[in-house]
C-alpha cells in the first residue's frame, strides 16, 4: 500500500511540474513606463530601457501565475539627459549604490467578472527598501506569431507607488515633484 501511495504521489507531482510553463518578456514588444507630477501643473514621463521579466503558470488564463521583474535603473530615459543624470544620482535612485529595482509576485486575485482582470500582489525592492505593492493586471490574451511560430501572451500592469515609501528624492517636496508615481507596463511574454 505504501508503494502505491508513493507512485501516485510521484505521478501527481510529475504531472504538476510538467504542466508549469515559463514565459520570458519580449523586450522588442514591451515597455516599462512611469509618470509623475511636476509643480502641480504638468506630468513628466519616462521609461526604463532595460528590464527582464518572467512569468510561470500552469493555467491558460494565467490566474495562478507568478511574475518576477528586474530593472536596470541606469537605463532610465525621460528624453532629457540632464534630468536623467540627476535621477541616477544620490538625490534620487543612487544607481551606483542601488543599480536594480526588483519585483516578485506573491499572489494573484481575479477581480470582478471582466475577463483577464486581476490584482497582482508582490514585493518591490527599490533603493534598498522592500515594500508590498498591489498592481492592476490585465491579461489581454495569447497568440501565435505567424513568422516565428512562437506563442506570446500580452499583459498590461499599472499602479501607483509613493516615492516617499522608498526614500527617493527626499530633498524635493511633493509640491515640486508629486509623491505619487504612476507606473504602466505593456508587455508581451514569449512561451519558453
Amino acid at each position: 500500500m505504501k508503494k502505491i501511495t508513493t507512485i501516485i504521489a510521484t505521478l501527481f507531482f510529475s504531472t504538476f511540474l510538467l504542466a508549469q510553463t515559463t514565459w520570458k518578456v519580449d523586450p522588442m514588444h514591451s515597455k516599462l513606463a512611469f509618470s509623475t507630477g511636476h509643480m502641480g501643473i504638468s506630468d513628466i514621463s519616462g521609461l526604463f530601457k532595460t528590464f527582464e521579466a518572467t512569468a510561470t503558470t500552469s493555467k491558460a488564463d494565467f490566474s495562478n501565475a507568478t511574475f518576477e521583474l528586474s530593472t536596470d535603473l541606469a537605463s532610465i530615459d525621460t528624453e532629457v539627459e540632464m534630468r536623467d543624470n540627476h535621477l541616477r544620482s544620490a538625490d534620487f535612485f543612487d544607481v551606483e549604490k542601488y543599480p536594480k529595482m526588483t519585483f516578485k509576485s506573491i499572489s494573484i486575485k481575479k477581480i470582478g467578472k471582466e475577463k483577464g482582470k486581476y490584482k497582482l500582489m508582490g514585493t518591490l525592492t527599490l533603493h534598498g527598501i522592500t515594500k508590498p505593492i498591489t498592481l492592476n493586471m490585465w491579461y489581454r490574451g495569447s497568440a501565435e506569431n505567424p513568422q516565428s511560430k512562437t506563442i506570446s501572451a500580452g499583459f498590461q500592469f499599472s499602479g501607483i507607488l509613493k516615492r516617499s515609501d522608498f526614500n527617493i528624492g527626499t530633498k524635493f517636496p511633493a509640491p515640486m515633484i508629486s509623491d505619487e508615481v504612476k507606473i504602466k507596463a505593456d508587455c508581451e511574454f514569449i512561451k519558453q
